[in-house]
């Protein structure tokens, strides 16, 4: 087993699990002192399912076809904003097209918050911009370097120490 920050081998009876950046990883020793140490999961227990369709149920395998293919632009904020004054609405002209409330508006101007797809065609459509542009596919297999071959986060990005 290996570190899915840097790569280094982990031992497998006793692997540390941290909290990186809001995701749990399986870290060496080292990579550990990035985060906060979590507790090993419990075992889960043999659950007798109620109903056998959910059983019975195909499980869904998911491909690189399922990633977005578009992404919000860097900056969507100032965007909206310039869209905006330049057709002379005001906060609430906007949210009123839109059907979104004037805070949301404003949170979404001052990049305080990301919209999410439905509300990115809807400011789209209402100011007539581009928000979405599409996502290149990279092969994450060029930056395969570590000693079993697998894919680590260290391999595809420069680790940033505090």
């Amino acid at each position: 087993m290996e570190c899915e920050i840097c790569g280094k081998p982990v031992p497998e009876h006793n692997p540390i699990r941290a909290k990186i950046e809001g995701s749990v990883m399986v870290v060496c020793k080292e990579c550990s002192k990035l985060g906060k140490i979590q507790k090993a999961p419990p075992k889960p227990r043999y659950v007798q399912q109620k109903n056998k369709k959910q059983k019975n149920a195909p499980k869904r395998n998911y491909s690189r076809n399922d990633e977005p293919s578009e992404e919000l632009i860097e900056d969507f904020s100032s965007e909206v904003r310039r869209a905006r004054e330049s057709k002379k609405w005001s906060r609430e002209d906007l949210g009123k097209k839109i059907n979104e409330r004037v805070s949301v508006i404003t949170r979404i101007e001052t990049g305080k918050m990301t919209p999410d797809t439905k509300l990115t065609k809807k400011l789209e459509k209402a100011l007539n911009i581009k928000l979405l542009e599409k996502v290149d596919n990279v092969d994450l297999n060029q930056f395969i370097s570590s000693s079993s071959g697998e894919r680590t986060l260290g391999n595809v990005m420069r680790i940033k120490r505090k």
